[in-house]
């Protein structure tokens, strides 16, 4: 069996960038979800499930990891609005793992495990819908090619927790997530708000050396410059993947964007039903600043706050974080061109033709409205599988099709259904309600097989 290479990385940083605490003690631990597939990667799958429950429902250290949790301090902008008084409110750094097949340092972060110096008066803990709500979208948004922290395990807890956004009292869980780096821009920003170069510096070199290696340069300038741009690109990468995938995150708040370009932190998350820019997540975001098409501008505005925490660390790195954040929109586009034809199993046809081609789909789907997951479907390998009148709209895209060849998996029995996986906030709604009512899993088991298919069509199951 594959053994844990467990890590203790983050505590390098030193114990200004955390607070070490103690796990809360629940009444019960009843597990709901373990992603046996990532425990392989990480040297796990041969835990029992009373070892599991003892080291992600108790918090048991992991041999060779933290023997107490670390509660990490950032900043951030809320609404874009600045907060000083974040940190990890109802989470902990759990411990820290190497990927056995890549390689990569990951992180075991909670959701729920109790209050920190940073709760701020709340209880620290995460309701089960809340817990179910983010093992689905997790895993819909792997299958369909998103960078994102993965479900790793859900323990119902017990406790009647108190809410006033739904039914109460409603059930408790503490989720942990598996996630490549819980840096986040407003990590930076709290040591900028600080005025600490020093830790500034020593968190980006941390960054570099944990999560991009190769953008190491001796020179602090150039090392910064590199560090911003790479970071730049990453994220630009991930909000090209999630309007591929008509997702809609919610609230993009600068603590919620980390600096390896992987997304994490699920609240009021949707799917597009159909193509609609304006369409929100959020019931409390009024004006529209975190809705669907304004994903790209705000995840620049908060890469632009990235690029100002940096300018302490040299003199003339001004113009070089700007030439960095200036590079998001090309860096965007290509991206969105490429997870645009991996979605729909199309070769690369070059850039100009490509861009056509997404452009003619897209403006297809927002004058039909036909549903925007199973329009991806319905086209998978650039001919349509299921004719329909709310086509009728498409022609120039049929045109835009001309010389394009299948790309990928095409005739995966997947795609000889007639629909597509989806996870509308109806079909969240109607997982949750026997889970609620009578305590009956089935739903959630069977979407969690309908979209473990989908992840095998679309090449997106771990090795």
């Amino acid at each position: 069996m594959p053994i844990l290479r467990a890590s203790t990385r983050h505590a390098d940083l030193g114990d200004a960038f955390f607070d070490r605490v103690e796990p809360a003690v629940f009444p019960s631990h009843i597990l709901r979800h373990r992603d046996q597939r990532w425990a392989a990667r990480v040297g796990l799958d041969g835990l029992t499930d009373a070892e599991w429950i003892d080291h992600f429902g108790r918090f048991k250290p992991l041999p060779g990891s933290f023997e107490t949790p670390l509660a990490l301090r950032y900043h951030g902008h809320q609404f874009r609005s600045y907060n000083p008084d974040l940190g990890d409110g109802r989470g902990f750094l759990f411990a820290q793992a190497h990927d056995l097949v890549d390689g990569r340092l990951l992180d075991f972060g909670t959701k729920g495990s109790g209050q920190t110096p940073w709760s701020r008066g709340a209880d620290g803990r995460l309701t089960l819908k809340g817990g179910v709500r983010e093992v689905l979208a997790t895993s819909l948004l792997e299958a369909a090619g998103v960078e994102t922290s993965k479900s790793f395990s859900l323990i119902e807890t017990g406790e009647a927790l108190r809410r006033g956004d739904e039914p109460s009292p409603t059930r408790s869980a503490v989720l942990v997530r598996l996630s490549h780096s819980h840096i986040r821009i407003g990590s930076f920003q709290r040591q900028a708000y600080l005025g600490d170069a020093g830790a500034l510096l020593r968190l980006m070199d941390h960054s570099i050396r944990n999560y991009m290696p190769d953008v190491w340069r001796d020179d602090v300038e150039d090392r910064a410059a590199a560090f911003f741009a790479e970071v730049c690109a990453r994220v630009a990468k991930m909000g090209a993947q999630w309007m591929a995938a008509g997702f809609v995150h919610g609230v993009l708040n600068t603590d919620n964007i980390n600096i390896t370009g992987e997304s994490f932190d699920y609240g009021p998350w949707r799917f597009l039903p159909t193509y609609q820019p304006d369409f929100t997540a959020a019931y409390f975001d009024h004006s529209g600043l975190y809705a669907f098409g304004r994903q790209p501008e705000t995840l620049v505005w908060n890469l632009a706050r990235l690029g100002g925490c940096l300018l302490p660390l040299a003199e003339t790195l001004k113009p070089r974080l700007e030439a960095a954040l200036a590079s998001f929109a090309d860096a965007f586009h290509a991206a969105f061109r490429a997870a645009v034809l991996r979605r729909l199993g199309l070769g690369s046809q070059g850039p100009t033709r490509d861009a056509a081609l997404v452009l003619a789909f897209h403006d297809a789907l927002l004058e039909s409205q036909v549903p925007y997951e199973q329009a991806f479907f319905d086209w998978r390998g650039g001919a349509l599988r299921r004719p329909t009148d709310a086509y009728a709209g498409f022609d120039a895209f049929r045109a835009a099709l001309d010389g394009y060849l299948p790309e990928g998996l095409v005739d995966h029995p997947y795609f000889a259904r007639g629909k597509p996986c989806t996870l509308l906030i109806e079909e969240v709604e109607a997982i949750w309600a026997p889970i609620a009512e009578a305590d009956d899993w089935s739903l959630f088991a069977e979407k969690l097989r309908d979209i473990a298919q989908m992840a095998e069509a679309y090449g997106n199951t771990p090795a």
